[in-house]
């Protein structure tokens, strides 16, 4: 038989003691974890519920490092304690305990976890054959029933490369084929034996749509949506459709007089949309569209959470940050095709600016590697157009920010005491092309050391072809 991983050992080698140096220590409660998502009543119980568990790990400190904490501050000469899966303390003047390992973080920088809102791995992993292509169910315009989660293969090999880039996080998403493609899953960036083994517990779902290209593209001679007004008939359809689903079962759960309604899988996931618990995260380009989009939105009485790749934001960043509507976008990635044409490199700094949530997400398993990166040209780019961005938002845009698109912000995203040991110890300013990941904690487990073999996770399809 054989297992989906190797299973990871070993310990850092290094000596317990005290940091100490200066100002302030900083301690608090540990941070509640998000509260389940109130579904609708079906009678048959949660559904695919997260089976996570926090991997146990001596307590860390780690001290004398810059450490930004996407909160606001950026301490150097500081330390950072870790213990029980959260972030304890958080300053220049931290004690360890006893038992703690404590490593010296002289010459390098400390970041929360990154973030990824928009990830395929896992629904089309490596290596990129028809056997491992589940991310778009290109059987319908409208797929809300169908959930990433069932097409995500654990072993990828991808995923220990984005691991070792500092992810601790990702949105797998649904393609963008589709009108409504599907759920997506929030998933913790751990080795494990099954999907459900890296769902965050108590994450909403999100709900992948995409507007445009895509869907004429692929519907266009299957019996449409073939035009953008046909994109637009066939959300308010799906919607219109919801609306009643939802009507039947609020009035069952109520009352619960007779049977309850039928189940339909599609309205389903789209009823929680209307009732908030699923987060829309929107594939869409254009300006204009996005604007329609958000018209929808307030046809239907739902929020969305955020629009992705969004080329055009700048045009009406105004706009998002009224509407509270975040931006998953790339640095400098557009041009592919006729929509995306109209990019620039100051998109995310612009959007900042008018008070609007940048995030620098990857769609590409390449591009997850090195988000950080990305976020740095974005911030450089702005900086040249006369944009003033700051180091500390830039650190959001792969952390505090994709943590709010997520519904995951009061647990992770920044470096707070009582928030999720999600940490990443980088060999450089994170922000500096030659910046390294050299150690990354997922709820204060050491999931990777990149000087130790025994924290480097390995999936079945890397053995005995070296290092992934």
């Amino acid at each position: 038989m054989r297992f989906a991983l190797i299973a990871l050992g070993g310990s850092l080698v290094a000596a317990a003691g005290c940091a100490s140096a200066g100002a302030r220590t900083t301690a608090a409660a540990p941070a509640a974890a998000p509260a389940p998502v109130a579904a609708q009543d079906t009678g048959i119980g949660p559904q695919y519920p997260s089976t996570y568990k926090r991997h146990a790990n001596p307590p860390v400190l780690i001290r004398n490092a810059t450490i930004m904490t996407a909160a606001g501050q950026e301490i150097q000469g500081g330390s950072i304690l870790l213990r029980e899966g959260r972030i304890v303390a958080v300053g220049t003047n931290v004690t360890a305990p006893s038992d703690a390992t404590v490593v010296d973080g002289t010459g390098k920088w400390v970041t929360p976890g990154v973030i990824d809102t928009h990830s395929h791995i896992g629904v089309y992993a490596a290596p990129g054959t028809f056997a491992e292509s589940d991310g778009n169910e290109a059987t319908n315009p409208v797929t809300a029933e169908v959930w990433a989660e069932h097409s995500f293969w654990p072993q990828d090999p991808q995923i220990p490369l984005a691991i070792a880039g500092g992810v601790t996080t990702i949105q797998a998403l649904p393609g963008s084929a589709n009108l409504i493609g599907g759920r997506s899953a929030i998933l913790k960036l751990v080795p494990a034996r099954s999907v459900e083994e890296m769902k965050f517990p108590g994450a909403h779902y999100g709900l992948k749509m995409a507007c445009g290209e895509n869907p004429k593209r692929v519907y266009g001679n299957r019996g449409g949506p073939s035009t953008r007004m046909g994109n637009i008939a066939g959300y308010r359809a799906a919607f219109i459709a919801a609306q009643a689903y939802r009507q039947k079962w609020d009035k069952w759960n109520k009352d619960h007089q007779g049977d309850p309604p039928e189940r339909n899988l599609r309205n389903e996931s789209l009823a929680e949309v209307l009732r908030g618990n699923i987060y829309v995260q929107n594939h869409c380009y254009r300006a204009d569209e996005m604007m329609q989009m958000l018209d929808l939105a307030h046809e239907f009485g739902f929020k969305i959470r955020s629009f992705h790749h969004a080329v055009e934001a700048y045009k009406i960043a105004d706009v998002l940050a009224r509407e509270g509507t975040a931006v998953s976008i790339w640095s400098d990635w557009w041009g592919f095709k006729e929509e995306a044409m109209d990019g620039i490199y100051e998109n995310a700094a612009l959007v900042q600016q008018a008070g609007g949530r940048v995030v620098i997400h990857s769609d590409d398993a390449s591009g997850i590697q090195r988000l950080n990166q990305e976020a740095a040209k974005a911030m450089y780019h702005g900086r040249r157009a006369g944009i003033p961005i700051t180091r500390d938002q830039a650190v959001r845009w792969f952390t505090a920010n994709p943590a709010w698109v997520l519904g995951l912000d009061s647990i992770v995203g920044t470096l707070e005491p009582g928030k999720m040991a999600d940490v990443v110890l980088w060999s450089a300013d994170p922000l500096s092309v030659y910046a390294r990941a050299i150690q990354v904690y997922n709820d204060g487990w050491l999931v990777y050391d990149r000087n130790d073999p025994a924290h480097q996770p390995k999936m079945d399809f890397t053995l005995g072809r070296g290092q992934p």
